[in-house]
């Protein structure tokens, strides 16, 4: 939305992505210049007519329109860097009207405060000029403003069709969102640039510190990530099994990951990350709407009206020898199956999948079964497409016949059955045999859908025995069913981290 143009930049040794899919999409939903392009066609296994093809069954565009380069070499960037100057129409706006500035990415400085990157798209702005942040009404001076050429560059003034910086000096980076629009502070009833809105969380996560003693360590690292990351959210969270760490909230599952990683690579934590869950939007008997984010906040059926889920138009690129396998995948996931485009033809011939699925069956473990069916050739990407009427139910897990609340799970009522099966028998693996026989069920509101055992320690209370009838034999092994009775009604169990973590914890 900041610029007039883009470059649609193709390995020729990889051919089209579903990532890169995704983002043309989104070039083309803004009406940008396409400017197709090669690159890497110095490597060996570079395939340029094929690759080629594939662009021009994408974008519809011609043979001689799309650039070959190598960014090693530096074949072809001369003609490319003309290209964007010949092909790509120069900016529009108005300078003599009120500005208007498009906050395309922002960050936090530990000097400056938030540092907002923009393109001015009407009017101008100066240091020290008063600015307004229309989305969420922020005033403040702007300190310094300048253009990154890499490096931050202070200027006089930006005008009309630069793209540049603004230094805030804010100190809540929430202030200040990617998409909102800034202008002038004395600017009264200007209107926003269209396309802002504010971001909720899609995905969420437990995030707990391997050791209980680096619980204030997780906190402060969190805390610094939330001054550079506006769409993250957490919230304290206690679980039995891990101890004290936090509920987070991401956009998806890529943030989560990226989090993931910035906590351990940046701040030296080691931490546990739970099974992900999506945001499930509940609409109770009283008609008020709100968002589940875990198994405990999903009230008693009878207060239900109605639960919905997220559902995303996912794209899924592929070999065409793997399409059968992809849609028994994506059948099995509860996908609902749109239309196949071919992106070549002949041997080596591509298709893109185009399904809507539920988030839920794509954040455990879609993506690692994808390219195990497909060796490694296909590729996802995934956008949001709205909330759905769905069936979902709490799964309980109960040991001794005493509920754990930090195994309940949100399952869907026709996977319940299989979900319940799998934790207890993952939990019959996990646990230590006791003096008496210990009971595992999975239950839905009452009702046992799957249920095991862990058979007690046996002692051979006849071994003293040297002689005698039978009925002294059966009279001690009487005594013994009766107290292993007792100790079955009044005894609990001790679960251990581990087998907690065989269930809670996220598939790497």
């Amino acid at each position: 939305a900041a610029v007039e143009g883009a470059i649609l930049l193709v390995d020729a040794t990889q051919g089209v992505q579903a990532q890169t899919l995704g983002n043309l999409y989104l070039a083309i939903e803004q009406d940008l210049t396409i400017i197709p392009v090669l690159n890497k066609i110095d490597l060996p296994a570079a395939d340029v007519e094929r690759t080629a093809e594939e662009i021009m069954q994408l974008t519809g565009c011609k043979r001689e329109e799309i650039l070959a380069v190598s960014g090693k070499t530096g074949e072809g960037v001369p003609a490319l860097l003309q290209a964007v100057i010949d092909r790509i129409p120069p900016p529009s706006g108005n300078p003599d009207a009120p500005l208007r500035a498009l906050v395309f990415d922002s960050h936090f400085d530990e000097y400056k405060g938030v540092v907002a990157s923009v393109r001015i798209v009407d009017g101008s702005v100066t240091k020290l000029d008063a600015v307004r942040m229309i989305g969420t009404g922020v005033t403040v001076p702007a300190l310094e403003v300048g253009v990154t050429k890499p490096d931050m560059r202070p200027e006089a003034r930006l005008d009309t069709g630069m793209i540049g910086y603004i230094v805030t000096g804010l100190k809540d980076i929430t202030a200040c969102r990617v998409g909102d629009t800034i202008t002038s502070g004395s600017a009264a009833g200007a209107t926003a640039l269209p396309g802002y809105k504010e971001v909720k969380p899609m995905v969420f996560a437990g995030i707990f510190p391997k050791e209980g003693s680096e619980y204030a360590g997780l906190r402060d690292a969190m805390d610094k990530l939330k001054l550079n990351d506006a769409a993250l959210s957490f919230e304290p969270e206690h679980s039995q099994a891990l101890g004290f760490g936090f509920r987070a909230g991401f956009l998806g599952l890529l943030h989560l990951e990226i989090t993931q990683e910035r906590l351990r690579r940046e701040y030296d934590m080691d931490i546990l990350v739970t099974v992900p869950s999506v945001a499930y939007r509940l609409t109770n008997t009283r008609g008020e709407q709100k968002i589940i984010k875990s198994p405990h906040e999903l009230p008693d059926a009878s207060h239900i009206n109605t639960v919905e889920e997220p559902w995303m138009s996912v794209d899924i690129v592929t070999p065409s020898a793997y399409i059968g396998a992809v849609m028994q995948m994506a059948s099995e996931r509860h996908g609902r199956y749109k239309n196949t485009e071919y992106l070549s033809t002949g041997k080596d011939q591509r298709a893109v999948l185009h399904y809507d699925m539920p988030l839920a069956a794509l954040i455990i473990d879609f993506y690692d079964g994808l390219k195990s069916i497909t060796s490694g050739y296909a590729s996802m990407n995934y956008e949001f497409e709205g909330y759905e009427p769905t069936d979902i139910v709490k799964l309980d897990i109960l040991v001794a016949d005493k509920p754990v609340e930090a195994l309940s799970t949100i399952v869907w009522r026709d996977e319940a059955f299989k979900a319940g099966k799998r934790i207890v028998h993952t939990l019959k693996e996990s646990l230590d045999k006791q003096q008496f026989v210990i009971k595992i069920q999975a239950t839905i509101g009452g009702k046992i859908i799957a249920a095991d055992r862990v058979n007690a320690y046996r002692k051979d209370v006849t071994a003293k025995l040297y002689g005698g009838d039978l009925t002294r034999k059966n009279k001690l092994l009487d005594k013994q069913k009766k107290g292993k009775k007792r100790m079955m009604a009044s005894g609990s169990v001790d679960i251990p981290p581990e087998a907690y973590l065989a269930v809670l914890k996220k598939k790497d």
